[in-house]
């Protein structure tokens, strides 16, 4: 089994410098053009690649520090998405996003994409393992559903969905031949599908909540179909994260099972840092030669926690799973958004630096 992920592992998005911020503000006023903000995002990427080097990150992603959404600006780069101004944006407890979303306009494919070239510049800049991370296929349906695909162009889902997983195909063989070894899929729909409420909202739309996560998994199966036989491919599953607030709740026991034996990836990220999670339970369906990663440590505040707590909740998620078959990480990404959780960018490292030290006492040495 390949060693990623790693012991001390992470999501993938950082923290926005404020260069970066600025930059992007001067870009919106017409005061830089887009090679100018390249620049100083190649600038502040490379710092970032360093400094997740020198806490001893084995993982190195380049923070997703070229977009504004973590999973919009993928998929706005499909053939056949267009990205469209909505009446709401998206509704977290007691704050919205920008009104804006991803609107089937076409058939659906995948023939170049921008972030192709970004994996190339991280690649090029880093002597460990560079990780891409671009949204999962089900992330195209899951937020709007029906409504957001032209029936014109898809009269029945079938034929969506089936587009959908071969232009996802096309993605990773994409990334597969830029070089990419580790990539992930960031994924929010199986666990919201443990919430009653995001259930209810999935039928009162006109989807099956029972049928979807099997209508998911073979989307994400024919997408990674044929990979390379050394590329690891993982999920990351979570609640909602959006300027340290969330979306759903809810324990993984509705879709354990399917996530862990009918989803053919290596690895899966988990959100567990508080009790809207649930228990390690269900980590009993996680077959022999697939791997966890713990998110234990929370992403949403600068508080740090306590090593002993994550020492103690490790050792519980033990006794649901063999211990070599985990490892820890945050819970989420730092900056789901540009906008970027609330927590300062010291604290941010000091999380990082600490998952990386209790890794070492846990697991010892990375392979």
């Amino acid at each position: 089994m390949q060693p990623q992920p790693f012991r001390a592992d992470h999501v993938g998005s950082l923290l926005r410098p404020e260069a970066v911020k600025t930059a992007r503000a001067q870009l919106a006023a017409g005061q830089i053009d887009h090679a100018q903000l390249k620049a100083i995002e190649d600038r502040e990427i490379i710092a970032l690649i360093q400094q997740q080097e020198k806490i001893g990150l084995h993982s190195i992603t380049d923070g997703e520090m070229r977009r504004a959404w973590w999973h919009f600006d993928f998929l706005g780069g499909l053939d056949g998405v267009t990205m469209v101004p909505v009446e709401h944006g998206i509704q977290f407890a007691g704050v919205a996003t920008k009104a804006e979303a991803p609107r089937v306009t076409g058939k659906l494919g995948f023939s170049h994409h921008p972030m192709v070239e970004h994996f190339k510049f991280l690649a090029a800049h880093t002597q460990r393992t560079p990780k891409m991370t671009i949204p999962s296929p089900s992330m195209l349906h899951y937020r709007g559903g029906r409504k957001m695909i032209n029936m014109g162009v898809y009269k029945d889902m079938d034929g969506f969905y089936a587009d959908l997983g071969q232009a996802y195909h096309k993605a990773v063989g994409a990334f597969a031949d830029a070089g990419c070894r580790y990539l992930q899929l960031d994924d929010v729909s199986f666990a919201y599908l443990c919430d009653p409420e995001q259930r209810k909202m999935l039928m009162d739309r006109g989807d099956d909540p029972i049928k979807q996560p099997q209508i998911y998994a073979d989307m994400i199966n024919a997408a990674v179909a044929g990979r390379p036989k050394d590329m690891v491919i993982s999920m990351h599953l979570c609640r909602g994260n959006f300027r340290s607030t969330f979306v759903a709740a809810g324990g993984y026991e509705p879709v354990a099972e399917l996530l862990f034996n009918k989803i053919n990836v290596d690895a899966y990220f988990m959100e567990w840092d508080n009790d809207r999670a649930g228990g390690f339970e269900p980590l009993r369906f996680l077959p022999k030669g697939k791997k966890v990663v713990l998110g234990l440590v929370t992403s949403k505040s600068g508080t740090l926690e306590k090593r002993d707590d994550i020492l103690r909740r490790i050792e519980e998620a033990s006794r649901h799973a063999p211990l070599e078959q985990l490892c820890l990480s945050p819970q989420c990404g730092f900056a789901s958004t540009e906008e970027g959780n609330v927590l300062a960018y010291e604290e941010q490292w000091a999380k990082l630096s600490m998952i990386v030290d209790i890794a070492k006492e846990v697991w010892g040495a990375d392979e």
